[in-house]
């Protein structure tokens, strides 16, 4: 099972967590995107194997939102 540090209740399951996935970074005038550049900004994901940054909720404790690191390949988490 992964384990996850949660930045504000220490090290959990990774059952307690919610996958957020990707960061996301909105437009700076979201006015002048097409509907297909706001599809690509909204559901489009890169799909990478090795280190990533990732959001998780940690959804059965105290439910705040957060970023971490995890190799896609192994799991390990830092």
């Amino acid at each position: 099972m992964l384990r996850i540090r949660c930045p504000w209740c220490g090290e959990r399951d990774e059952s307690e967590f919610r996958y957020g996935g990707q960061p996301v970074t909105y437009p700076a005038d979201p006015g002048a995107l097409s509907d297909a550049e706001w599809a690509e900004v909204l559901f489009v994901r890169d799909n990478p194997l090795g280190w990533w940054r990732e959001r998780w909720a940690h959804a059965a404790g105290c439910r705040r939102w957060f970023e971490l690191d995890r190799d896609t390949g192994t799991d390990e988490v830092t």
